[in-house]
């Protein structure tokens, strides 16, 4: 599967904030553990606007690089 857009992820219920995100105001991401299609991704600043849907295993391989360090600050 190829990344896709929801154009409107406020119809969808059960976000959860990254554990990730910072504690800074405004910079939340936020996932939704049970799409039948893969894992929505969105900010949360724009509860409005879309998500991006990655395929779970592109979505678990981020996860555990950002967890392994792969992505330093």
């Amino acid at each position: 599967m190829t990344e896709r857009i929801i154009p409107d992820s406020s119809t969808m219920n059960g976000w959860r904030k990254s554990s990730y995100s910072g504690n800074e105001s405004g910079s939340c991401l936020e996932v939704l553990d049970t799409h039948p299609s893969g894992v929505p991704v969105r900010d949360s600043k724009t509860p409005h606007g879309p998500a991006l849907l990655f395929a779970v295993g592109d979505w678990s391989a981020f996860v555990t690089a950002v967890k392994s360090g792969e992505f330093p600050a």
